[in-house]
């Protein structure tokens, strides 16, 4: 099984997984004939209470939190399914450690989609990829009218939870974010960030600072009602316990390269003192946007476009005090998502990417495709567009007389940066991982003490031909990746959490939770080593547990 690539083998205690050590591909050595995969898209219930886990090995005594989840629980509303990946109902989970222990508890987050969902017994809001049609029951003038209420987005807060001063948020990538209790998993409230600051949404990845200030991006209305990105800026715990959502503010405004067709963003790259923003050709047509909701009714996925001719624009802006450096940073067409991470060195901001070679990333997952069986899942692939790891570098000391020049000297990298003729600064990046159909994805770091930083090691989840089914360390000075997988059995996001006392980066472990749909108990929070990502110990649960995107250790 281990192939001639495969040059040092980690044995971990469980006699059925795999760790090794590659210089080469961090390729999933495991096929899926038997489609258990299809189990992680399937609808599950809240839990009246926590489920006592079993542990195998032994739970790190400095682990004393919860690993808090987020993802799509419900995927469909009686007769009425969701059709793509992002649209199932926002579902909170728990694993809480005490003594050496952990419990399991879960319970969906009580939006209005959710809600008006349950109550209705069909789809009420228009989510990613499902529309949602008007009430049957009203007759066809009230559904006609209904058209023209404007833009009902939704609240579902699938993706990501973070804190906000002394506060939790369940976030998607809209203007709603939602505060939960972290304790009781209880839905406490809807604060519509557009009642704070200019922004049409933001993003479920957020930069957090040491001392809680929060830093995010969302496109906006500019000058002249045309297009822009704000970075906004919430700080932390106030003195006199108010809310810090109500003191955000805009720091600084990236300009959009078309008027009504702002780039997607997921994330955004945050240096100790710059700003970072990738404009990808992967558009939405504001017009068309408008146009599906007033007149013939679609969802969000149809008003996506890519032009792959426009290239991608790489935009930076000094943070403190915030200013827009007006260089013109360009470089090839690429989907992108994830940042991995963004830092400082010598003159230049280097900053690492997951990024995808071709269009729109997400035309491929949706649930009918995930859910074919196995050899459909890598013809589909097969036509995707091929993931890599990549790092760019922009210098901050540009001069127009260098032409033709490589501006980059820093020596430890192949990245390029070359002055045009028209002024533009064309990037060509170092590819740090690139496996055929094999992506490194939902990158995570030592992010407590190398955001921002120059810093060695990343970790993430592997997707083969789009299914999750490994997780990955990649060495991003040495390129090494460290890999561990089980047979039929698809991890999520690795969480990284540092051992108290320990001194080098990856001195600490990983949090993934593991759905192994044909075992006994078919789920686990699985710990790993992530030095070498052996295992440490797992935590069974006796249900199954669907996909999660991203989530938090809290302390």
């Amino acid at each position: 099984m281990i192939s001639k690539f495969w040059n040092f083998v980690v044995r971990p205690k469980n006699p059925f997984s795999i760790v090794w050590l590659t210089f080469l591909f961090c390729e999933g050595r495991f096929e899926h004939p038997a489609g258990s995969y299809k189990k992680i898209f399937e609808t599950c219930e809240d839990l009246a209470e926590a489920l006592p886990a079993t542990v195998t090995g032994r739970i790190p005594p400095f682990l004393k939190g919860s690993l808090l989840r987020l993802g799509p629980g419900l995927f469909e509303i009686g007769d009425e399914p969701f059709y793509h990946l992002f649209d199932g109902q926002a579902l909170m989970h728990k694993f809480d450690f005490k003594n050496g222990q952990v419990t399991y508890f879960r319970k969906f987050i009580r939006t209005d989609a959710y809600v008006r969902a349950i109550t209705e017994k069909r789809v009420v809001i228009t989510e990613f990829g499902t529309f949602a049609y008007p009430d049957p029951c009203k007759n066809i003038f009230s559904r006609f009218f209904s058209y023209f209420k404007g833009v009902e987005v939704t609240d579902n807060c699938l993706v990501n939870v973070y804190p906000i001063g002394e506060d939790y948020y369940a976030v998607t990538e809209t203007n709603y974010i939602t505060k939960v209790n972290v304790e009781t998993l209880e839905t406490l409230k809807k604060v519509d960030m557009c009642n704070y600051v200019n922004i049409n949404g933001v993003t479920a990845h957020p930069h957090i600072e040491k001392d809680g200030t929060v830093y995010n991006i969302g496109n906006c209305m500019g000058k002249g009602a045309s297009l822009a990105y704000n970075i906004v800026r919430t700080p932390p715990t106030q003195k006199d316990k108010s809310d810090p959502i109500e003191k955000s503010k805009v720091v600084v405004q990236f300009p959009s390269a078309e008027r009504f067709k702002p780039s997607y963003v997921h994330s955004f790259g945050m240096s100790e003192n710059y700003f970072v923003f990738v404009e990808t050709p992967v558009k939405i047509n504001l017009l068309k946007f408008l146009s599906a909701w007033s007149i013939r009714g679609s969802n969000y996925m149809d008003c996506f476009e890519s032009n792959e001719s426009q290239g991608t624009l790489f935009h930076i802006a000094k943070k403190d005090p915030g200013e827009y450096i007006d260089v013109k940073f360009k470089g090839a067409a690429i989907g992108m998502f994830h940042h991995i991470n963004t830092f400082e060195d010598q003159g230049f901001i280097v900053f690492d990417l997951c990024s995808w070679k071709g269009c729109f990333v997400y035309n491929y997952l949706w649930l009918a495709n995930l859910r074919a069986n196995w050899d459909e899942v890598k013809k589909a692939a097969m036509m995707a567009p091929q993931p890599e790891v990549r790092r760019y570098v922009i210098p901050l000391d540009v001069h127009k007389e260098e032409q033709g020049k490589n501006l980059v000297s820093l020596p430890y990298t192949t990245a390029t940066a070359t002055m045009h003729s028209d002024g533009t600064v064309w990037l060509e990046p170092e590819v740090l991982f690139s496996g055929p159909r094999q992506a490194f994805e939902f990158p995570q770091i030592n992010y407590q003490k190398f955001s921002g930083k120059n810093y060695t090691y990343a970790y993430g989840l592997g997707l083969n031909h789009f299914i999750p089914d490994r997780i990955c360390k990649l060495n991003v000075k040495t390129k090494e990746t460290w890999v561990w997988q089980e047979p039929d059995s698809y991890p999520s996001e690795p969480l990284f959490v540092q051992t108290p006392e320990g001194v080098d980066e990856d001195d600490g472990v990983l949090l993934t939770i593991v759905a192994a749909p044909g075992s006994q108990r078919p789920a686990y929070l699985l710990i790993l080593n992530a030095k070498d990502l052996s295992e440490v110990a797992r935590a069974e649960v006796e249900c199954s547990i669907p996909v999660t995107f991203h989530g938090m250790y809290k302390h």
